[in-house]
C-alpha cells in the first residue's frame, strides 16, 4: 500500500521512529511506535474502516478524539476506537462490518471497589486554560489534581504550528502554539502541589459531588473535589449536506491531529468549509504539509477569522469563496469531489451558480461549542464549579491562557483561602484577548522610499502586539492600553532610522510585516519576507510570483537570498530584488499554482439520498422533519422513534442539528423540550466500573 507520511516539514521536526508490524484485513502493514490505529491506516492509504449496520454506509474517521465511533475497528477480535487505540506488535486489525459481537465471559471476574480520592481542586482538561489555572493554584501551595485524556499536556496547542496572537508579556504572543504547550507544561510539572493524570477521561459528575475518572482505559476512580474547575475545551460543530458522512469528510481538529501530531498526510487535495480562524489556519497547515488546498467556502459575505489569516491563505494561492455554501460531497465510498454554490441574503443556494471541484477530503470548520456538560451537572448538584477557556466562552487560545489564570485565583478564593483579588489589569487583558475581530481600515503604506523601513500589511483591529514589543528603536507603535488597535510605523515622526534588524518580520503571527531596503539600489530595492515553507525550492527556482495583501498578483521577482537562522524560530527570511513601483505592495510569495484550484468542467449532481443528521444511527433530516410536522416537540420522543442521539457520541454531534431543524420548521425554541443527556461522557466497558482487569490488546 502507498505510504502517506510527512517526511519533511518546515516547522515540525521529523525524527526517526521504530516501526511496528501489524495486519489489516490479513495484509502486513507497518505503524510507527506509539501510533494510533487510525493514523497507521491513514498512513497506508486506508480511509474506510467499516460499514454501518443500518444501511451499509462506509465509515471513516470523524472526530479523531474518541468521542464518536465512526472509526470503530476490530483489534484482535475486539471492537475499539481506532483513533484512541495504539498499534501493538502483531495486532490483527479488521474493518467493522455491522454490529460487533459482545465478548464471551466464561466466569465472573474478580471485582473490587473503585479507588477514591479527595482533593481541594480538580481540573478537567490540560489545555491552555487548565494548565494556567493549575499553575496559579500550584504556586500558592494548593493541592490540585489535573486530568486530561491525551498522552501529553497542552490540549489543542500541541497541534498549532503557527505563532500566536495577543500580548507577548501576557500570553507568549509571537511564539508557536507547540512551543507554548511546552512552556506551560514545564511550569506545571515543576509544581509539587499539582498532580497530573494523563490518558484519563472525566466520565461523569454525580449527585453526591464525586467525579468519575477513567484512568488509562482500565482503572476507574471517584474523585471528590471541594472545587471543580472545568477546562475541557470545545467540540467542533457539524454541518448537514449531501454526502456529509462519506469517508474523507471530517473536522479540522481531526485533520490537524493527523497532520501536526502524527505527521501523516491524510489528503492530497483538500476543500475547506468555514472561514473562521480554525478553517483558515487548517488550510495553511495543509499547505505546509504538502497538501493541495483547492478552495474555501464561507456562507457569510466576509470570513469571520482574522483578516491576516485569510490574506495569508489567499496570497499562497488558495481561492476563498465568500457568500457560498457547500451543496454536496460527491463519491461512492470516498470523497471524489465537492459541489458549492453562491447563496442569497437568506443563505439559500442560488440555482445556476453551482461549481464542482475535484478533491479527496472536505474539512468542516463551522465553529465550536463549549464542552459544558460537566459544568451544568455540577451546578445542578450544588457543587462549587468554575469554567475556564472554551468551556466557558469560545475564544482564541491566548484568551484561554488568561482565562485559566483568573479562574485559578477564583478557585483559590472559593476554598476560603486568603488570596488576592483578581487584578483589574488581568480582567482588562482577558476582555481584550476574548474580543472578536474589529473594524478594518485602509492599509497604510509609509511615504518614505529611502533607507530601510517595515511595511505593516495588517489593517484589522485584533489583539496583537509582538511587532511593537520587539522593535529596538520603538518605531512601531501599538496602543499599550488597547493592543487591538492597528500598529503604526512612526518613521520620520520619531526622527530615528529603522535598523533593518528584521525582528518585526520574523515574529509577526500573521506573516504581515515586510522590510523594504532602498540602500543599495533605490530603483530595485530588496524586500524581506517571512516564509514558512522550504526555502531550498525558492533558491532552485530563482524567480517567484509575488502578490499583494489580498492575493493579487503583482509580477515576478528575483530571489536574492534565502536565509534560515536559529533565532528566527524556523521562519525563513527571503530577500527579493524587485522594481521600486511594487516594493511596498508585496506581501507574499505564491506557493500553490492557480490550476490546482480550477473547477471541473461541469457541476456534479447532488446525491439522491437525504441528508444524514445523526451520524451514529444514520437518521436523516427527512425522518426528523416528518415527526416535527406531525407535532413532535420533545427531542426525547424523536430519539425514541428514530434513535437520533442514541449512538456512540451521545448526541454530541446531532443535537444542535436537530434543534436547527426545529427552527427551520418555524418551531420556537421555547416550545422544544431538549434531550436528556447521557450520564457518561464516553462509552466504558462495564468491567472497568467493577474494578475488573480489562484487556485492550
Amino acid at each position: 500500500m502507498t505510504e502517506h507520511r510527512i517526511d519533511r516539514h518546515p516547522i515540525l521536526a521529523v525524527t526517526p521512529r521504530a516501526t511496528i508490524p501489524f495486519r489489516w484485513r490479513g495484509v502486513n502493514l507497518e505503524a510507527k511506535e506509539g501510533e494510533m490505529i487510525a493514523s497507521a491506516l491513514f498512513a497506508s492509504g486506508v480511509r474506510t474502516f467499516g460499514h454501518h449496520p443500518r444501511d451499509g454506509a462506509p465509515q471513516g474517521i470523524f472526530c479523531a478524539n474518541g468521542q464518536c465511533a465512526q472509526c470503530l475497528v476490530l483489534a484482535n477480535g475486539k471492537p475499539v476506537k481506532a483513533c484512541m487505540t495504539p498499534v501493538r506488535p502483531g495486532m490483527r486489525v479488521d474493518p467493522m462490518e455491522g454490529l460487533p459481537e459482545l465478548p464471551r465471559v466464561e466466569e465472573t471476574p474478580a471485582m473490587r471497589p473503585p479507588a477514591t480520592r479527595e482533593v481541594p481542586v480538580l481540573i478537567i482538561g490540560g489545555g491552555p486554560a487548565g494548565l494556567s489555572a493549575a499553575a496559579e493554584l500550584g504556586k500558592r501551595g494548593i493541592q490540585t489534581l489535573l486530568v486530561d485524556d491525551k498522552d501529553r499536556l497542552g490540549g489543542k496547542l500541541v497541534l498549532q504550528t503557527h505563532r500566536f496572537f495577543g500580548s507577548i508579556e501576557a500570553v507568549h504572543a509571537g511564539t508557536r502554539g507547540i512551543d507554548i504547550a511546552t512552556l506551560l507544561e514545564r511550569e506545571v510539572r515543576a509544581l509539587k502541589d499539582v498532580d497530573v493524570w494523563l490518558e484519563s477521561v472525566a466520565l461523569a459528575v454525580f449527585s453526591d459531588g464525586k467525579v468519575g475518572i477513567l484512568r488509562e482505559g482500565t482503572r476507574y476512580a471517584l474523585v471528590s473535589p471541594q472545587v471543580l474547575l472545568v477546562a475541557a475545551g470545545a467540540r467542533e460543530k457539524s454541518l448537514s449536506f449531501k454526502g456529509n458522512t462519506l469517508p474523507g469528510v471530517y473536522g479540522a481538529g481531526a485533520f490537524q491531529t493527523l497532520v501536526n501530531r502524527d505527521l501523516v498526510r491524510p489528503a492530497e487535495r483538500l476543500f475547506i468549509v468555514g472561514g473562521g480562524n480554525v478553517g483558515l489556519i487548517a488550510g495553511y497547515h495543509a499547505l505546509q504539509a504538502g497538501i493541495e488546498v483547492v478552495g474555501l467556502v464561507e456562507a457569510m459575505p466576509e470570513c469571520g477569522g482574522y483578516k491576516v489569516h485569510k490574506d495569508k491563505l489567499a496570497r499562497m494561492g488558495v481561492p476563498i469563496y465568500t457568500s457560498h455554501t457547500i451543496l454536496s460531497a460527491n463519491g461512492n465510498d470516498l470523497v471524489e469531489s465537492v459541489t458549492i454554490a453562491r447563496v442569497d441574503s437568506r443563505f439559500r443556494p442560488i440555482a445556476g451558480t453551482e461549481r464542482s471541484f475535484a478533491c479527496d477530503t472536505v474539512l468542516i470548520a463551522v465553529g465550536l461549542d463549549p464542552v459544558a456538560e460537566f459544568v451544568e451537572a455540577a451546578k445542578e448538584f450544588g457543587m462549587t464549579v468554575l469554567a475556564a477557556g472554551d468551556a466557558e466562552e469560545i475564544a482564541e487560545a491566548s484568551a484561554a491562557i488568561f482565562s485559566g489564570k483568573i479562574k485559578g485565583l477564583e478557585a483559590a478564593r472559593a476554598l476560603g483561602l486568603d488570596v488576592e483579588n483578581t487584578p483589574p489589569e488581568w480582567t482588562r487583558t482577558a476582555e481584550i484577548l476574548k474580543s472578536r475581530p474589529g473594524k478594518t481600515t485602509e492599509e497604510e503604506t509609509p511615504d518614505e522610499e529611502e533607507g530601510v523601513l517595515p511595511v505593516l500589511h495588517c489593517s484589522q483591529e485584533i489583539p496583537c502586539n509582538p511587532c511593537s514589543s520587539v522593535c529596538p528603536r520603538g518605531l512601531i507603535e501599538t496602543d499599550p492600553s488597547d493592543i487591538r488597535l492597528v500598529p503604526r510605523f512612526l518613521g520620520r515622526a520619531e526622527k530615528k532610522a529603522c535598523l533593518g534588524c528584521e525582528r518585526c518580520v520574523t515574529i509577526c503571527p500573521g506573516l504581515a510585516v515586510t522590510l523594504v531596503d532602498y540602500r543599495k539600489d533605490p530603483e530595485y530595492p530588496l524586500v524581506t519576507l517571512p516564509f514558512e515553507f522550504s526555502g531550498e525550492r525558492l533558491k532552485e527556482r530563482g524567480r517567484v510570483t509575488v502578490l499583494d495583501t489580498e492575493g493579487l498578483v503583482l509580477g515576478e521577482a528575483e530571489v536574492a537570498s534565502v536565509r534560515a537562522i536559529e533565532r528566527n524560530d524556523r521562519t525563513v527570511l527571503v530577500k527579493l530584488r524587485v522594481p521600486r513601483a511594487i516594493a511596498k505592495r508585496i506581501a507574499g510569495i505564491r506557493v500553490q499554482e492557480p490550476w490546482i484550484a480550477e473547477a471541473l468542467p461541469e457541476a456534479l449532481e447532488r446525491l439522491t439520498d437525504d441528508v444524514i443528521v445523526c451520524r451514529c444511527e444514520r437518521v436523516t433530516a427527512g425522518e426528523i422533519r416528518d415527526l416535527i410536522r406531525k407535532g413532535y416537540r420533545d427531542m426525547n420522543e424523536i430519539k425514541a422513534v428514530t434513535r437520533a442521539g442514541m449512538g456512540a457520541c451521545g448526541g454530541k454531534t446531532c443535537t444542535a442539528l436537530v434543534q436547527r431543524l426545529f427552527r427551520e420548521e418555524g418551531v420556537p425554541p421555547e416550545e422544544v423540550t431538549g434531550p436528556v443527556r447521557r450520564p457518561l461522557f464516553v462509552e466504558v466497558p462495564l468491567g472497568v466500573f467493577a474494578g475488573a482487569e480489562v484487556d485492550h490488546e
